[in-house]
């Protein structure tokens, strides 16, 4: 395996694969515990994912914009970047599921290009990759579509500013899915998700390009965070300063990680009543200072 989207990464070094675009987890399995056939799985979603956003943009192009097909995108990029998402049927099932939508998507791209006159391109690459069926034909076809790809034939910088927007996307398709999942979405970031899909899903090869788009893409994350901030707020209150208990209450707990306050908030909502208490940890700290949220009696404190 390859991977070196996280902090995680092991930095140790590996003389014997020098062309490697950087010092990453490449053994049987990574520092936070994926292993190979997840880690190849992934990298064969994302691909799908930038055929989706192949036809997404050409629908886009067309006048004729569908907000789905970006929300499916975030989903699945967002899986990928979640490191703890290691059981490789659910993404067998994740890639059969991706695969129908973009063939939904071509489906509609084709109709409306006629429709609205316009004989439909043929797209390639991305837009044509057919995952096989077995979980190891999947993790073979890996080899082709991951993150390491031309490496040898382009260097190690190409392939390098290509995962610098690939990873780019991935945290702005997460915080997107965040804001989706509370009802929140823009015609300007699902285009942004689009372009950046289709931009991936071309093979770029030109440094210039790729450093640009990258820039692209933080203006996408600006307006994505925007419309996080509005989504959060707008369902849970502006946050205030509050204090935050960081020792243990006697009995029954759930403990609540990651980011996604809605989820907090319909287990809140659940265990209401019940005797069981909250608590959040590490990144999900911030979610205290929400009014719709601290005002539940059983988000007793935080961990770690």
């Amino acid at each position: 395996m390859f991977c070196y989207q996280c902090e995680q990464t092991d930095r140790t070094t590996q003389p014997d694969r020098p062309n490697l675009l950087a010092l990453g987890c490449a053994a049987t399995k990574g520092n936070c515990g994926k292993d190979a056939t997840t880690a190849a799985l992934q990298d064969v979603l994302v691909e799908v994912d930038l055929g989706i956003g192949q036809y997404a943009a050409k629908l886009r192009e067309i006048g004729a914009p569908d907000p789905q097909y970006a929300a499916h995108a975030c989903f699945d990029l967002f899986t990928t970047l979640t490191n703890v998402n290691f059981n490789a049927t659910r993404f067998m099932a994740l890639i059969a599921d991706a695969v129908g939508v973009r063939e939904k998507a071509r489906r509609a791209y084709e109709t409306a290009a006629r429709a609205a006159g316009v004989e439909p391109e043929n797209l390639t690459g991305a837009a044509q990759f057919v995952p096989a069926t077995k979980i190891s034909e999947v993790v073979g076809q890996a080899a082709q579509v991951g993150v390491a790809v031309d490496v040898e034939t382009l260097g190690a910088d190409i392939v390098g500013l290509r995962n610098l927007n690939l990873y780019g996307l991935k945290g702005v398709c997460a915080y997107a899915h965040h804001a989706h999942v509370l009802g929140y979405r823009t015609d300007d970031t699902d285009a942004g998700i689009e372009n950046g899909l289709a931009f991936l899903a071309g093979g770029p090869d030109d440094s210039d390009a790729l450093l640009g788009h990258a820039l692209e893409l933080g203006n996408v994350n600006l307006k994505v965070m925007a419309m996080l901030d509005a989504a959060n707020t707008g369902s849970f209150g502006t946050p205030v300063p509050t204090p935050v208990r960081i020792t243990p209450v006697a009995g029954k707990a759930i403990l609540v990680s990651g980011h996604d306050l809605h989820d907090l908030g319909k287990i809140l909502d659940a265990t209401a009543g019940t005797g069981i208490n909250v608590y959040t940890h590490g990144e999900m700290l911030p979610a205290h200072g929400y009014p719709e949220l601290h005002k539940h009696s059983h988000l007793v404190g935080n961990y770690g």
